[in-house]
């Protein structure tokens, strides 16, 4: 069936890469996969991050406009879709379109990964507080990937509605083969076990994480390490003070990296590390564990829904460096439980986290939709799904 995609926090084509990119461009891969004509309704953006009221006010009434041409431009039978799909709508970036798009074309609404937050009704972001508990109120069905956002949607669905959970997930195809080692020789890798973390370098959670990280590696006691750091940002110059401590031949920061050479490095490396400060779930812990890594993370937000806790990694108390370093000394000092730890991993996310298993489980939810969806204003009977 024809899908209307949305994705209001960061739209799919967005230039800086993120979890939350990387997810929504999976999300639309898993529909087509699926066998849905799934195209992208609009790139309108409605994050607002300040708290800002009044660019809140401007995002609000750009948005309901847009909805109205949406609306002009898909009610065509030619381009009406069966159903709107939105990816990822919260207090600071709600969904103007959704509801009043698919209110207006008489089409079921779904929605995945949203969060409801009631300590915002009366904050910075209150009008996108309630925007979002409209929208989540209107879907006929939502989406779970973050088991941290059960409580908060259901004080405001209810449990018996149709809402469903789905692991996060990526298209693991391309971390199937091995690829080439760059960086170190051959002997050095022999002598050095090779963490790696790949994140963003911005301000906020991901810097704090970044020193965290260094903090725990300055108490590890076994010298018999290297770390690599892939990833940019704004807070770049910060990540390099953190780490000045140590030698720049065990401390390598190598910048942005495209999704292939990502891989490489990954399958070149030993362990995942990453404190996961304020971390939804984190989509290179998925990325690391199908190239065969442990993980060492902080336990917060859902990233005890993407690593298996003893199996495929250590989990260890969010904001605790001296736990994180108790954490690598134990694996970088055990060949045997990190070998597997790795194979687990592989078996984990491969069965858990692949994108044809989470194409199926959406599809289910979209189709329980349609079936459902009962018209305003057309036929009596349901629409006929047809892929």
């Amino acid at each position: 069936m024809k899908v209307a995609f949305y994705a209001p926090l960061k739209p799919v084509d967005h230039p800086i890469p993120s979890g939350d990119r990387q997810l929504g461009q999976a999300l639309l891969e898993a529909l087509r996969v699926a066998g849905h004509d799934a195209f992208v309704a609009s790139q309108f953006r409605s994050f607002e991050g300040r708290g800002d009221c009044t660019r809140q006010t401007r995002l609000a009434e750009v948005g309901r406009r847009l909805a109205e041409r949406v609306v002009r431009r898909l009610s065509a039978p030619e381009r009406r879709p069966a159903l709107w799909f939105t990816y990822h709508l919260y207090h600071k970036a709600p969904d103007f379109l959704g509801p009043a798009v698919s209110s207006a074309l008489d089409i079921p609404y779904v929605v995945a990964e949203a969060s409801v937050a009631a300590k915002q009704r009366h904050g910075k972001w209150a009008m996108g507080y309630w925007e979002s508990v409209t929208a989540v109120e209107r879907a006929s069905a939502t989406i779970f990937f973050n088991p941290a956002d059960f409580a908060g949607v259901r004080t405001v669905r209810g449990a018996a509605r149709d809402d469903e959970y789905v692991p996060p997930f990526l298209d693991l195809a391309g971390f199937a083969a091995p690829s080439a080692m760059p960086g170190a020789d051959v002997a050095e890798r022999k002598r050095r076990v090779r963490l790696i973390a790949v994140a963003m370098m911005r301000p906020g959670a991901k810097l704090a994480s970044y020193r965290l990280l260094a903090d725990a590696l300055a108490l590890v006691a076994s010298p018999e390490w290297e770390l690599v750091l892939v990833g940019d940002g704004a807070a770049r110059r910060e990540v390099e003070s953190a780490f000045a401590r140590f030698d720049p031949a065990q401390v390598r920061l190598v910048g942005f990296q495209g999704p292939a050479a990502v891989s490489s490095w990954l399958r070149s490396s030993d362990v995942y590390v990453w404190p996961a400060i304020d971390e939804a779930f984190g989509m290179a812990f998925i990325e690391a564990q199908a190239c065969g890594l442990p993980v060492i993370a902080g336990t917060g937000g859902g990233v005890t829904s993407v690593v298996a806790a003893d199996r495929t990694g250590v989990l260890v108390p969010l904001g605790d460096a001296a736990s994180f370093a108790d954490a690598i000394q134990a694996l970088i000092t055990d060949d045997e439980r990190r070998r597997r730890m790795a194979a687990e991993a592989v078996a984990y996310v491969t069965s858990q986290h692949d994108l044809p298993a989470a194409a199926a489980r959406i599809d289910a939810v979209l189709r329980r939709a349609v079936a459902e969806h009962a018209p305003v204003t057309g036929a009596k009977t349901a629409p006929v799904i047809a892929r």
